[in-house]
């Protein structure tokens, strides 16, 4: 119960937004009940949802916010009855949700959730999740703030969508401390203590709300108060653009990846190497990723399976391990899953390209000839090993045969290139040589070959 609303939990409330917030509230309340007129309770719940709806947010997400909202009594008045939502509501509903603990925001993300009190279903939570991720894949596109990525250059969001509800269900813990998995999951009720436990471990709950009501609803979005969590949740994407390329990444998986990474590479991400424009080779891959920062590598096997790894450092061609225990694996489909590392060895990442004696190709975790991430330097080759798991990161075999082929592959720079990798303007062999670039005209390749010399493209992907 909220106690006694009007008074004081109201005041306190309200008392949580700066002056600038509460006007900001205020305004976005005026709109959103003016739209509806004053056709009276009756039509209340119709206008009120088509008033939230005029596009920023998918339906099924308005109706639960809309839930949100009405379930949050106000002692002593009869807003039962009505199907409008009080002034009161909505500003206790906003404080919970983007100024409240776990505890506050809980009994309204039940009710989200949904609509009748009580335990609920596995598979009900996983309908929210969805519903959670689809409308800020679908906000964050419709505010144009996807900073430079968009659903055409990168891949399908659905699977996206359901992979990452699945990888944050599977936190989910009943009071004994077991984790239901698969079919009983779905069937299995959670009661309110389980899942303010579950909102309280798993970040990306109250992070997507968030971001789902300030860019949905449009308040609070340009304000100091904007959490660093929102900025950062898709980084700004480079070098894809003009491509006629897609990415193998989805949407939801950039987000779930960006935000394991470390937290001052989570910007910026910058195709270096992609096999579909560069080619395939692996000679071509160690020239576009050696000494370039921290990277992402990402693969898809013949039969589907995408996966990869996060490079700490630079990678450089020796018959050394390298990089540091901020290194790990994941997975993106068919189920989404990072795996950090287990402190058991040293295994982080290893190039290796022209050598005798030692193995020749890029690996991570595991050992020679096991590593949980192995690309042959006889390109088109590589295996994932773990038998059960990878000494180095406990993943699992992430591709789906432990040999398998290698259909394509993308290495991505996250955060600010290294000084040394190159600066805006500088000169390439082609610019330096004449003879080279006569020679590649005579050959048939373009001045703007693309393997050969990256476009320069800082500053044009911010759209």
């Amino acid at each position: 119960k909220m106690g006694n609303a009007d008074s004081n939990a109201y005041r306190n409330h309200l008392s949580r937004f700066l002056p600038e917030e509460q006007s900001d509230i205020d305004g976005v309340f005026d709109t959103l009940s003016g739209s509806s007129g004053s056709s009276g309770a009756k039509n209340g719940k119709a206008t009120k949802k088509t008033a939230y709806t005029q596009e920023p947010l998918p339906e099924q997400m308005t109706v639960r916010l809309y839930n949100g909202m009405r379930s949050i009594d106000l002692t002593g008045k009869s807003s039962g009855l009505s199907e409008q939502i009080a002034k009161e509501q909505f500003v206790i509903f906003m404080s919970n949700v983007l100024k409240g603990n776990a505890d506050e925001k809980i009994t309204i993300i039940m009710r989200m959730i949904s609509k009748a009190e009580g335990p609920v279903k596995g598979k009900q939570i996983q309908e929210f999740t969805e519903d959670l991720i689809t409308s800020v894949v679908h906000v964050l596109s419709y505010r144009k703030e996807l900073k430079g990525w968009n659903l055409e250059n990168t891949r399908d969001s659905a699977s996206g969508v359901k992979a990452l509800a699945s990888q944050l269900l599977s936190e989910l813990k009943l009071a004994d401390g077991t984790k239901p998995v698969g079919p009983q999951l779905m069937e299995t009720n959670f009661g309110q203590s389980v899942i303010e436990d579950w909102v309280y471990r798993v970040p990306q709950i109250s992070i997507f709300l968030n971001a789902v009501i300030r860019q949905g609803l449009h308040v609070l979005h340009s304000l100091p108060d904007q959490t660093k969590d929102i900025l950062n949740l898709v980084p700004s994407c480079k070098g894809i653009k003009g491509r006629g390329l897609a990415s193998l990444f989805d949407i939801p998986s950039i987000i779930y990846i960006n935000s394991h990474l470390p937290a001052e590479l989570q910007h910026k991400w910058q195709l270096l190497f992609s096999s579909r424009i560069h080619g395939e080779s692996f000679s071509q891959l160690c020239a576009h990723i050696v000494k370039k920062g921290p990277c992402i590598v990402i693969l898809k096997d013949l039969d589907g399976y995408i996966f990869g790894g996060f490079a700490s450092h630079s990678w450089e061609v020796k018959p050394q391990f390298q990089g540091d225990n901020r290194c790990f694996l994941f997975s993106v489909f068919p189920s989404l899953a990072v795996y950090m590392y287990t402190g058991y060895n040293d295994h982080y990442m290893y190039l290796n390209h022209g050598q005798q004696t030692m193995p020749n190709g890029l690996g991570m975790g595991g050992q020679h000839g096991y590593f949980g991430l192995w690309i042959d330097s006889d390109y088109g080759k590589g295996h994932s090993k773990a038998k059960p798991r990878c000494t180095t990161y406990n993943s699992p075999q992430l591709s789906a045969k432990e040999d398998f082929t290698l259909d394509v592959i993308e290495v991505w720079a996250v955060g600010d290139l290294p000084e040394s990798a190159g600066k805006k303007g500088k000169k390439s062999i082609l610019d330096v040589d004449p003879e080279a670039q006569a020679f590649l005209e005579m050959a048939g390749k373009s001045r703007h070959s693309e393997g050969l010399r990256e476009p320069i493209e800082e500053d044009e992907d911010d759209d």
